[in-house]
């Protein structure tokens, strides 16, 4: 009687978290749909704000400056946070100084990271734009991708990369056609969800963006429109953000638990 009293707080409590974390979202995916100009009173269905947000110009450049930063970013921290991660699990048992300086961006406040970059952006005289965006989302990318590809190395069997030298294979056919066809599950992944966490960033791209507006990313844009209140067509863009977040990051999970979809 005790256990299923028990498992019965359990759940409740368990309810009221997810309710707590989950509620707010699904409100601002309904009111999307409302017909009204109030964006929190329900006044009946309607799509026509999802066609007036498609008409925003500057939402729509936002939309493009943030895809741009969020398929370089992520290319390039794919890259970088492979390698990195091949060399330090190679490189394990010679100290974890390189390791802790990697992940210090997953640890760092967002904040402190924007501050910093700035200031060395402002130090080499550089002129703040969409490649500094980009540049800066690389740094905080890199820890993630290498995280989640030092994952997928910890079951990586490096027997068969000796095989491979013994049949007579280079270093690089051996990363080529053996390292990377195994590690490509954790590689996508990674990708995945640097591109993600690009798309959402908001801090680090408005200290690291200047002035001009042609580098504006789609939170950047979302922040100015709330500054004068919010409005539909506002839930209509954070629910394209979250729906576009939530299968990005279930896509990335799938792949790093399951491998490539087929296999």
């Amino acid at each position: 009687m005790a256990d299923r009293l028990n498992m019965q707080v359990m759940l409740l409590i368990l309810g009221l978290v997810f309710a707590f974390l989950y509620l707010p979202i699904s409100v601002l995916v309904g009111l999307s749909f409302n017909a009204g100009g109030m964006p929190t009173a329900w006044t009946g269905f309607s799509l026509k704000w999802y066609g007036a947000l498609f008409a925003n110009r500057d939402i729509l450049r936002a939309a493009g400056n943030t895809l741009i930063v969020g398929l370089v970013s992520a290319g390039i921290a794919t890259i970088l946070g492979t390698l990195l991660a091949i060399g330090i699990e190679i490189r394990r048992r010679k100290g974890r100084l390189l390791e802790t300086l990697i992940f210090a961006p997953m640890v760092i406040p967002d904040i402190v990271l924007a501050i910093a970059l700035l200031s060395f952006f402002s130090l080499l005289d550089v002129r703040l734009g969409l490649h500094t965006v980009i540049l800066a989302h690389v740094v905080f990318n890199l820890a993630f991708v290498c995280a989640v590809v030092r994952a997928r190395l910890k079951s990586f069997d490096w027997s068969i990369v000796e095989a491979s030298a013994d049949l007579g294979a280079s270093m690089l056919t051996t990363l080529r056609r053996v390292v990377l066809p195994a590690l490509a599950p954790a590689i996508i992944a990674g990708g995945l969800l640097a591109f993600t966490l690009s798309v959402d960033e908001f801090i680090i791209a408005f200290f690291t963006a200047g002035p001009e507006r042609a580098s504006i990313t789609l939170p950047m844009q979302i922040y100015a429109m709330i500054r004068f209140g919010v409005t539909p067509e506002i839930n209509v863009l954070a629910t394209l953000v979250i729906g576009f977040s939530l299968v990005t990051l279930a896509l990335s999970q799938r792949l790093n638990r399951g491998g490539l979809p087929g296999q």
